[in-house]
């Protein structure tokens, strides 16, 4: 029976004594693990420095361009099925003036391409084209207004994106030669990280407006070739031999 008792005591013991020692080793590790910290978006932004704030202006201003003109090349998309027909009809029962009201009331691009065509039946074929062009240039030239914003954005927000890597590299190696022997990864953080920040933030607003501008390119594109194709079923009309 004393036996027994000793065994067990002594098993105690040696638990008594792994548990101590596994509370040691969790210390140890909480210890030596530093704990995790969550940074925000906009706390992020901050440590960009004052470079965050010409590519904020960008961004903005990028977003703004690519929603305005989206909705402006999409009201000029929009198409009469029936518009051709009825100028073809008015032009056919010689009401001229019925036509030029029509295209008045439909105020799209093709509408003005067409309009200014009517104006110019009587006068010879090349000078009624002529007149329908720079129609067409212009509503083409009004459609793309901000296109070269979003161009030089696309191409400047990264080089400003690398000013403030610059910017920040210095600040970062001023402060490691001031604090001398003190000096540690802290004394670099504040620079490092306006240098990473500013890189990452000029890539992104470029990024947002290259695609903004392609995009926009790629809606324009088909405005134009409706243009196009109103143009000349236009000068179509025109050629027809009358009846």
């Amino acid at each position: 029976m004393t036996l027994l008792t000793s065994i067990l005591a002594t098993i105690a013991a040696q638990s008594d004594t792994l548990a101590q020692l596994t509370d040691s080793v969790a210390q140890a590790t909480s210890a030596a693990t530093p704990a995790s910290q969550e940074i925000s978006v906009w706390s992020l932004c901050l440590k960009g420095g004052i470079i965050m704030i010409p590519l904020a202006v960008l961004s903005i201003i990028s977003i703004y361009i690519l929603i305005e003109r989206y909705l402006a090349i999409s009201a000029a998309a929009k198409e009469d099925n029936t518009f051709m027909q009825r100028i073809k009809d008015y032009i056919h029962d010689g009401e001229i003036e019925s036509a030029i009201k029509l295209c008045r009331r439909t105020n799209t691009p093709y509408s003005r391409l067409i309009m200014k065509g009517i104006s110019r039946i009587g006068r010879p074929m090349n000078d009624v084209l002529v007149a329908i062009e720079n129609v067409g240039n212009m509503e083409v030239s009004a459609l793309a207004k901000g296109f070269t914003w979003l161009a030089t954005t696309a191409s400047g927000a990264p080089m400003i994106g690398f000013l403030g890597t610059v910017t920040g590299m210095v600040k970062a190696f001023f402060a490691l030669a001031s604090a001398g022997s003190n000096a540690n990864v802290s004394v670099l953080a504040g620079g490092i990280y306006e240098a990473l920040v500013t890189t990452v933030a000029g890539l992104v607003v470029g990024i947002i407006a290259l695609f903004a501008y392609n995009f926009l390119v790629s809606r324009l594109n088909k405005v134009m070739k409706q243009l196009e194709a109103k143009t000349m079923e236009f000068m179509d009309l025109l050629n027809e031999p009358l009846k």
